[in-house]
């Protein structure tokens, strides 16, 4: 029993030996590259930026279609999910369709019916023209045989349009595709009640596809005599490209709450492949006037983010002080836009991370 415990305290010894070892390599580590030579710094100095009108849209399927129930009847099957590839024509559900192949089968005894009785008219018309022929019957008895002919042959017609009224009521119960594309939600189940009119599942297909945008009223007009229009959409890959839409597009209506107007601007195939509906999108409307402001600009990689805070450590007695900022619109390669905190001829960390160090001294900002 000593032994035991003598083994189990050597090995407690060797753990803790091993973890004090990793965090004084750790400490020692951090102390040698927090005492790593100074910050690098930037001089903040005001940048020409084109003044462009920006707001945020979605991505929207140009063709989409929310399919409903033609037929009343309980849903019997439910082939398809959400996020399933559908072609056009492919079945997505069925609905019980006996009473409709009831129907069918009665409309089909009703043709055999009025062809029977079509048949015997005309029979009946034959030879009654004979017997008028040779005198043994009256005219008045040929047209007679000919109005049932002509009856008969209208009972007929109307015998294989009703077969086929029920073959269309029948075709409703399978509830297809109208296009290539993809399920975006499905409404129903298997044994739900279908009625005519109710979503049964949602279809787009993945192109074309365009960025929806709400205009206010008030800017409309620079929205309209824009002469360039980009739209930015991130992607799976990260991509942050503006993209110019091939066809812009306004409805010719106002919403009467929010006193907005829709616009639609169309995607190119090529650089929408990847996106899908409901994706946020920015749309920079540059108006015809185009005007270049002068606006303070900081690397992206100068920011810090904590919780609700953005600042920048900025140079002040030789020392990092850390200053809040309010940013503006990102400029891309260019950095991002400073709307107060800081003026021109500031001078700021590049590595905010260093620069939250104590000992963090700041290299000379280059010319």
């Amino acid at each position: 029993m000593a032994i035991a415990k003598m083994t189990c305290a050597v090995v407690r010894s060797q753990s803790y030996g091993r973890s004090l070892g990793v965090m004084l390599l750790a400490g020692a580590a951090l102390s040698a590259w927090s005492q790593s030579p100074g910050v690098p710094t930037v001089v903040v100095q005001p940048k020409s930026v084109t003044v462009a009108y920006a707001l945020d849209g979605a991505v929207q399927a140009v063709r989409q279609s929310t399919i409903a129930s033609q037929a009343s009847g309980r849903i019997a099957t439910f082939l398809v999910r959400a996020g399933d590839k559908v072609r056009a024509g492919q079945v997505l559900a069925t609905v019980d369709d006996r009473e409709a192949v009831a129907g069918v089968q009665r409309s089909q005894a009703q043709i055999n019916q009025a062809d029977a009785e079509w048949r015997n008219a005309q029979a009946n018309l034959a030879r009654t023209k004979d017997l008028q022929g040779k005198g043994f019957v009256s005219r008045a008895a040929l047209d007679t045989a000919d109005a049932q002919a002509k009856s008969a042959q209208a009972l007929r017609e109307q015998a294989t349009a009703v077969a086929l009224q029920s073959g269309i009521a029948q075709s409703f119960t399978r509830i297809t595709a109208p296009f290539d594309g993809w399920v975006m939600q499905t409404h129903a189940e298997a044994g739900d009640l279908s009625v005519p009119g109710k979503p049964i599942v949602t279809v787009y297909a993945p192109q074309p596809l365009r960025v929806v945008v709400q205009v206010p009223s008030s800017r409309a007009e620079l929205a309209r005599t824009a002469v360039q229009t980009a739209v930015q959409v991130g992607d799976a890959t990260g991509s942050s490209a503006w993209i110019t839409p091939t066809e812009r597009s306004a409805l010719p209506s106002a919403d009467p709450i929010s006193q907005t107007t829709e616009w639609r601007l169309e995607l190119p195939a090529k650089d929408s492949i990847g996106l899908v509906p409901g994706q946020q999108a920015h749309v920079r409307f540059t108006p015809q006037q185009v005007s270049a402001a002068l606006h303070l600009r900081v690397p992206a990689a100068a920011i810090v983010r904590r919780g609700e805070l953005t600042a920048v450590y900025m140079v002040a007695g030789g020392v990092f002080n850390l200053r809040a900022v309010r940013l503006g619109s990102s400029q891309g390669g260019d950095g991002v836009e400073v709307l107060a905190g800081l003026r021109a001829g500031d001078v700021i960390a590049l590595d905010p991370i260093r620069a939250g160090f104590a000992n963090a001294k700041p290299l000379p900002a280059p010319k």
